[in-house]
């Protein structure tokens, strides 16, 4: 696609030039990520993990020099609740009939008061590692934090909950998150929650794949809209999106997702849920990981970086330039070798520039269209 945009600079974002001389392109904006699990890999919060974060390694996709290297302004910072390690494996999954007809493996509910206790402890650990940063990363609880750190160069973390599980249906415990700096939330991550049921990880397979949103999701749908608290359907089984469709006031947002018609996966959005998404005037951030980007699923790291913009396109296309962005799920799964970690994040803004994108148009799908969706959901 050629992009038809003129070029708008943000008078709030200071220049933010990426690294040169291996390939890439300098730029001057930085890149917001819409999704990583980059601070969930760092549990439990021991001073040598998070000193690792500080310092160049191989670890994982995402550290802080691999977070610069690679032109992170900042990002959905994701906590995700793992399985409960004393269970038996058994324990873990359950067999779930889909509408379909079929069997499918589906991680089970966990205990409301382990996801709670695993959930504070992870937030606590957050913050130890925020204040160890000396200001070299901060967590973004508004818009104008968020253009601070860029303007400061300091990495930007959102707050986000990959999944509902230490959410009380009385939202007492919400509240309490939202004061501590939680600002996006997915009602499930594929398990059900007392809020709804997650997609299974199925290739190929549509997302309707169970029941919808209980009435306490609803009203935590509610709640989330009152607070200005962004929710992400990311792992949302089809049902759910569109219970959540008709509740919400907010634009509907996908954190990290990419295109059933190309990848047809039960985690990818179909093209109704792309109308629906921009009809709110929302927001899809693109997923990096292989299985959701390849049209066989495979889980294999050979994966062409001209696949993602062949999602991206498509996404352009239903969505308009104004309603995309990265969600890359760094730390989530794999990635293309040619990506490589958040280093390569240039790499894939160089193969949509080669592809005609021009700079008004990258600078959208980098992080002006991130800014925009957040402003719009956020209570200020």
């Amino acid at each position: 696609m050629k992009a038809r945009h003129s070029l708008r600079r943000d008078p709030g974002v200071a220049a933010f030039p990426l690294p040169t001389g291996r390939g890439f392109l300098t730029m001057d904006f930085p890149i917001f990520d819409g999704h990583n699990d980059s601070l969930s890999r760092l549990s439990p919060y021991t001073p040598e993990t998070i000193a690792g974060f500080f310092s160049p390694n191989m670890r994982g996709h995402l550290d802080l020099p691999r977070a610069r290297a690679g032109g992170m302004g900042g990002g959905l910072f994701s906590l995700y609740v793992p399985a409960d390690p004393a269970l038996a494996e058994d324990g873990k999954m359950e067999i779930v009939r889909m509408p379909d007809g079929s069997d499918v493996r589906l991680a089970a509910a966990l205990d409301p008061a382990y996801a709670l206790q695993v959930a504070l402890a992870m937030l606590a650990g957050v913050f130890r590692l925020e204040a160890a940063a000396k200001g070299q990363v901060r967590v973004a609880r508004t818009i104008a934090d968020l253009r601070a750190c860029m303007q400061a160069g300091a990495l930007a973390w959102v707050i986000h909950f990959e999944g509902a599980d230490a959410i009380d249906p009385q939202l007492n415990a919400l509240e309490v998150f939202h004061q501590a700096g939680l600002r996006s939330l997915g009602i499930v991550w594929s398990r059900p929650t007392v809020f709804g049921h997650g997609v299974p990880f199925c290739h190929p397979h549509t997302p309707d794949t169970g029941p919808g949103l209980t009435d306490a999701g609803r009203a935590l749908v509610r709640e989330c809209n009152r607070l200005g608290i962004m929710l992400d359907v990311s792992h949302l089984n089809e049902k759910g999106f569109w219970d959540l469709a008709e509740v919400t006031d907010a634009p509907i947002v996908a954190t990290h997702s990419a295109v059933h018609a190309i990848c047809p996966a039960a985690r990818n959005l179909t093209d109704q849920q792309l109308d629906a998404i921009r009809a709110s005037d929302g927001l899809v951030g693109l997923n990096l990981e292989v299985t959701t980007l390849r049209p066989d699923g495979q889980d294999d790291p050979d994966t062409p970086l001209e696949l993602i913009v062949r999602h991206m396109d498509y996404l352009v296309e239903h969505l308009g330039i104004d309603r995309v962005g990265l969600g890359s799920d760094f730390d989530g799964g794999t990635m293309p070798l040619a990506l490589g970690d958040a280093a390569g994040l240039p790499k894939v803004l160089m193969q949509l520039r080669q592809h005609g994108y021009d700079e008004a148009a990258l600078r959208k799908l980098a992080f002006e269209n991130w800014l925009r969706v957040l402003e719009r959901t956020w209570r200020e």
